[in-house]
């Protein structure tokens, strides 16, 4: 069988750069700069960045499988960071349950999910959270993945438990159901 070469579905898409946001590689960082920010990712000595003609290419120096994976991680990791510093991310959260709320205060949110105790989740830099009424959790900001870890850490206090469906759940999130205990049958309900 021939020694074929498999390029990266993902990795060789350029990705195009809006006029609004410009791109910079050098020793072995790209920094992406927008209206809503600037984000820099250190790039792996496997993967090269060309920026040109409004678009960027990620090319990798071997073809080994390590390499191939990075590839096509890179492309994305770049398309992240542009849509970032163009639009920004979102995650939205809610609270489910009888008496389970949130509410804002100067650095910190203050979620009441039924333990004896408030937990406050404390604000970061780079992140904005919000309460939006007394059940919605609103995480914006402009990376992809800090945005998602503090959602998921967020919803990790309380996580939907399977019987109810009582805690923090994301706004689209489906939780399937568990029937409960059937009730007693036979001898065991005349006695």
């Amino acid at each position: 069988m021939p020694n074929l070469v498999i390029m990266s579905r993902i990795g060789k898409l350029p990705v195009k750069l809006p006029e609004t946001v410009k791109a910079v590689f050098s020793d072995g960082k790209i920094v992406i700069s927008g209206p809503k920010g600037e984000l820099s990712q250190d790039v792996r000595s496997e993967i090269e960045i060309q920026i040109k003609d409004g678009e960027v290419n990620v090319l990798r120096k071997k073809d080994d499988k390590f390499s191939r994976a990075l590839h096509g991680l890179y492309r994305s990791l770049i398309t992240n960071m542009v849509e970032g510093v163009l639009n920004g991310f979102e995650k939205t959260l809610k609270l489910i349950g009888v008496g389970y709320r949130v509410r804002e205060e100067k650095d910190k949110l203050v979620l009441s999910v039924g333990f004896s105790h408030d937990v406050d989740v404390m604000f970061e830099k780079g992140l904005t959270l919000k309460a939006d009424g007394n059940d919605i959790i609103k995480i914006s900001g402009i990376d992809k993945a800090r945005v998602g870890e503090k959602a998921a850490t967020i919803r990790r206090i309380r996580p939907p438990e399977p019987y109810k469906g009582k805690g923090i759940r994301y706004i689209d999130e489906i939780i399937r159901l568990k029937a409960g205990k059937a009730g007693k049958t036979g001898a065991e309900a005349g006695a």
